[in-house]
């Protein structure tokens, strides 16, 4: 439906977008030179999150009706059904038109349908593009098809370049008068968190103003050294940028021109800050053409594999804990639960212990990681553990088992991660390895003057029940 009157205000829907600068739906708002009203939903869609990610959205919600207000402009917040919440401030601010910033997962697409099925004959109901660099159906192989193997998609579109972003929105039209809005804070989405949202609190950067900042740090300091330094556990070498990105924080665009700005001056690290940035857009494009992909084993033949899938086993109860009795396992695992985040390079080996020496089910790590970090994608967060389970598409083999202590020796030489975050046996433990027990659950009965435990599954061990279980699986 493409008709929109000439003076009514318009609705923006607001959601993984919460920027002024590099926000096409934003932008092309204010060109139509209407009133705007930005409304944020606690709709079927943000209940259903883990309690990480539904607190961190929470604050950036907050903090962008702060900016909001700056520029004179207001975020309402409902809360209820997407279509009934949408279709209700149609009617009471007489909207002509209701837009937002497309989503590529199931669950999101799914609710996004029911909007545009219920609101289409009363007003404009526009899905704008802005996520991603790019739209995933606009990426297709020489047969036409999608992308299953992300080294020949990076070929295709790393000379493609997105175009330069949105020029920052200076002023946004209001309406005359304001719809009701309810109190965020009424809302409690920390709940969940409990005491835990203290602790992580302070490890948070939230809103544009920071991504920005850690945009400029990354490229002044780090981008040059980023091929090497961003897998080194304790060096501050990676982007942070994560869950800026997953919010809206800032814009895929903007941190593209920082890389290809990189690519022109010879920086060392640019190229590979680039393939994380496309390795997201991979991520994209999988879920938006195998949107099951979350629950599914993408290779349907792993439906066979005898996962172990009982969440309340001890190997499963120890690893959630941090105490698989694997340092650099245990310290993933706490430094996740202090800071809501994990390095990259953390993640892998830690998803890898579950899946590979306790054969567990990934899908038991990936609703632990949904839980647990403010930096969540869907998509991200599913390709991640399929890749390392070895069930997914593009996936590492079946054979490949990281060694959690081999890796630690690679990426942790000094044990700096390691000492960071685990106390037990240290005599001097740091800040960060005792906040971990202020943030964990009381009834998980953990102390800084524990005896270490020795490993839920030994390394060794491990590897040979992994690769005997999956040779029996593939004969």
């Amino acid at each position: 439906m493409g008709f929109m009157p000439t003076k009514t205000p318009v609705i923006w829907w607001v959601r993984r977008d919460m920027r002024l600068a590099d926000n096409p739906c934003l932008a092309a708002l204010v060109e139509t030179g209407r009133p705007v009203i930005p409304v944020f939903l606690l709709d079927e869609v943000l209940e259903s999150h883990g309690a990480a990610p539904k607190w961190r959205m929470g604050l950036a919600a907050e903090c962008f009706a702060e900016r909001l207000a700056g520029k004179g402009s207001r975020l309402i917040f409902r809360r209820g059904g997407a279509s009934r919440e949408l279709g209700r401030l149609a009617e009471e601010t007489g909207a002509g038109a209701v837009w937002w910033t497309r989503a590529y997962d199931a669950e999101a697409r799914s609710r996004d349908r029911a909007v545009y099925e219920g609101l289409k004959d009363r007003v404009d109901v526009r899905a704008v593009d802005g996520h991603l660099l790019m739209e995933p159906w606009s990426v297709r192989t020489g047969s036409g098809g999608p992308y299953k193997v992300y080294t020949p998609f990076w070929r295709a579109v790393k000379d493609r370049g997105p175009g330069g972003g949105w020029p920052r929105v200076s002023k946004i039209p209001a309406p005359g008068r304001w719809p009701e809005s309810e109190n965020i804070a009424d809302w409690n989405l920390g709940r969940e968190m409990r005491r835990g949202a203290a602790v992580v609190r302070e490890h948070v950067r939230v809103g544009e103003a920071e991504a920005l900042k850690r945009l400029r740090v990354f490229a002044r300091d780090r981008l040059s050294h980023y091929g090497d330094a961003r897998d080194d556990l304790a060096r501050p070498g990676t982007s942070e940028l994560s869950e800026h990105l997953t919010y809206g924080e800032i814009g895929p665009r903007t941190c593209w021109d920082v890389g290809e700005r990189g690519m022109r001056e010879g920086a060392p690290g640019a190229e590979a800050f680039l393939k994380e940035l496309v390795w997201r857009e991979f991520a994209h494009h999988l879920m938006w053409h195998f949107p099951d992909m979350a629950e599914a084993n993408w290779r349907s033949e792993w439906d066979a594999f005898p996962w172990k899938t009982d969440e309340r086993s001890r190997e499963v109860r120890r690893w959630k804990e941090g105490r698989t009795g694997v340092e650099i396992v245990d310290a993933a695992q706490r430094e996740m639960y202090v800071t809501g985040t994990m390095h990259n390079r953390a993640r892998m080996i830690t998803a890898s212990y579950l899946t590979k020496h306790c054969l567990v089910d990934w899908r038991v790590g990936r609703a632990w990681f949904e839980d647990c970090l403010i930096d969540w994608d869907p998509a991200s967060n599913a390709l991640g553990w399929q890749w390392v389970a070895g069930s997914g598409p593009d996936a590492a083999p079946y054979f490949r088992v990281f060694n959690p202590e081999s890796q630690a020796e690679k990426f942790d030489v000094d044990r700096r991660y390691r000492d960071r975050w685990l106390a037990e046996g240290r005599r001097r433990p740091s800040r960060d390895a005792l906040s971990y027990f202020d943030a964990i659950p009381e009834r998980w009965s953990m102390a800084p003057g524990d005896v270490y435990p020795d490993p839920v599954v030994g390394v060794k061990e491990g590897r040979e029940a992994a690769l005997r279980a999956y040779r029996d699986f593939k004969s």
